[in-house]
């Protein structure tokens, strides 16, 4: 019997290694780039939380469908805000020191993206 639970135990974690991982969310992409806002719309420096974001955001798009699904979510929540400076945006990653392969605007083609 005990071998036969330690047999279940190993076949759900080999499950779980070899299941891929959830695509991002936009709940998790308008977490990360909730800090900004302030930024977003007016200029200047962003704040240490956003830049935070933005590096936390990057971690989490490591893959080509990653950076399609959080590219999406960056567009749409740039079009809910109407006061979001598209250069601004654009300049965000470099203002914090961080190479994205997202685009922040509220044009780009996310599909685009590799």
């Amino acid at each position: 019997m005990k071998g036969v639970v330690i047999a279940i135990v190993v076949l759900a974690m080999v499950q779980l290694m070899v299941e891929p991982s959830q695509a991002i969310t936009c709940g998790q992409v308008d977490a990360c780039l909730v800090p900004c806002m302030s930024y977003l719309m007016a200029g200047g420096t962003p704040q240490p939380a956003c830049c935070e974001g933005v590096k936390d955001l990057k971690g989490m798009a490591s893959t080509t469908a990653d950076k399609r699904a959080a590219c999406t979510c960056v567009k749409a929540a740039a079009n809910r805000y109407p006061n979001i400076k598209d250069d601004v945006a654009q300049a965000l990653p470099t203002k914090c020191g961080v190479q994205m392969d997202i685009p922040v605007s509220k044009t780009t083609d996310c599909n685009a993206i590799n």
